[in-house]
């Protein structure tokens, strides 16, 4: 397609979505680092444990929508970055949106194999596999893992940005900034 007739910033939906993502993986990393924190039996491990769950769910159910939209062409970084950058960006997007599937996935059959339920609204999910602790042992050192690699995918996503904007001087950042008021 002609880069000329290509949008010069993403659409609103996309901006939107973008942003509520960060919000909500500040919300996830938040509640799971301040429940770490406090002592054992403190009346909010359980609130903070709950609303990590939340947050983690509704980055699972967005990322869904985010990916139906990387099907329409994307504006493009002006000037064009060399290759190697544009591999280093489709690759580290690559791995955000396996952190965003793959860590509420491990979750899921973490505490389906601990017999714990999943509470979604006034639900349950379905457990997908049974009882089995060395299963839950497994699962859960996955999700802290993907988990802990998401601190750097998503600084490195954000410092790309950054050195993008202010050093090279391209687009890449603007075209994902909400527009200025």
């Amino acid at each position: 397609m002609n880069p000329d007739l290509l949008p010069q910033r993403y659409a609103r939906l996309s901006i939107t979505l973008h942003w509520l993502m960060l919000a909500l993986f500040v919300g996830v990393y938040g509640c799971i680092e301040i429940k770490g924190l406090l002592p054992r039996g403190h009346g909010l491990k359980a609130p903070l444990l709950g609303a990590h769950a939340l947050f983690g769910m509704a980055i699972f159910a967005l990322v869904w929508i985010r990916l139906l939209g990387r099907l329409k062409p994307r504006p493009p970084i002006l000037p064009s970055p060399p290759v190697w950058q544009t591999a280093l960006g489709r690759l580290s997007h690559l791995a955000l949106y396996v952190l965003m599937i793959a860590t509420p996935i491990l979750a899921w059959l973490m505490l389906s194999a601990a017999g714990k339920p999943v509470p979604w609204f006034r639900f349950a999910l379905p457990s997908p596999i049974g009882l089995d602790s060395t299963l839950t042992k497994q699962f859960k050192e996955w999700h802290e893992l993907i988990g802990n690699a998401g601190y750097w995918l998503i600084g490195l996503h954000a410092g790309a940005g950054l050195y993008h904007h202010y050093w090279i001087g391209d687009n890449a950042l603007a075209r994902i900034l909400p527009k200025r008021l």
